[in-house]
C-alpha cells in the first residue's frame, strides 16, 4: 500500500475509501491516512494565509500608491475579502488564526516582502498598520 500512496495518491485514496466501506480495517494504510487528514487542515490554512497576503499587499499598494489606484486593485481587494469570508464560513475553526498575533505577523511579513518586490516602495511599515478586523471589512479603504 505504501507504494501506491507514493506512486498515485488518487488511486491510493480510492483504494482506502473502498477498504473503509468494506470495513477491512486491518488493511488500511493508517499512517498515510492520518497524514492526509492533517494535510487537509494545513491546506486550508495555507489558502487563508495566501488570500490574506494578497489582500494586505493590495491594501499596502492602495495606501502607498494612491496615484495608481484602479479598478483592478479594487476588484482584487473585494474578491479576497469575499473569499476569506467564505473560507471562514466553510471552516469556522480557521477564525482562531485571525486572533493569533504571530500568524498575522507572518502573513504580513510575506505580504510586505511581496509588495516591496513588486513596487520598490521603501516606506512600507514594519508591522501591519491596521487591525485585522479593518483589513477584512468591506467598508475599509486606507487613505
Amino acid at each position: 500500500m505504501g507504494n501506491l500512496y507514493d506512486d498515485d495518491v488518487v488511486a491510493w485514496a480510492r483504494q482506502q475509501a473502498g477498504l473503509i466501506r468494506a470495513q477491512q480495517w486491518s488493511q488500511l494504510d493508517m499512517d498515510n491516512i492520518v497524514e492526509e487528514i492533517e494535510d487537509v487542515g494545513k491546506s486550508e490554512k495555507r489558502e487563508l494565509q495566501s488570500r490574506l497576503c494578497v489582500l494586505i499587499s493590495h491594501l499596502l499598494k492602495w495606501s502607498h500608491q494612491p496615484a495608481r489606484r484602479g479598478r483592478s486593485w479594487r476588484k482584487t481587494i473585494k474578491e479576497q475579502r469575499s473569499a476569506i469570508e467564505l473560507d471562514l464560513q466553510k471552516h469556522p475553526s480557521l477564525q482562531a488564526l485571525l486572533g493569533d498575533a504571530d500568524w498575522i505577523a507572518a502573513a504580513y511579513r510575506h505580504a510586505r516582502t511581496a509588495t516591496f518586490a513588486e513596487t520598490g516602495q521603501p516606506d512600507l511599515p514594519d508591522q501591519l498598520p491596521w487591525p485585522i478586523g479593518q483589513v477584512l471589512s468591506q467598508d475599509f479603504w486606507p487613505e
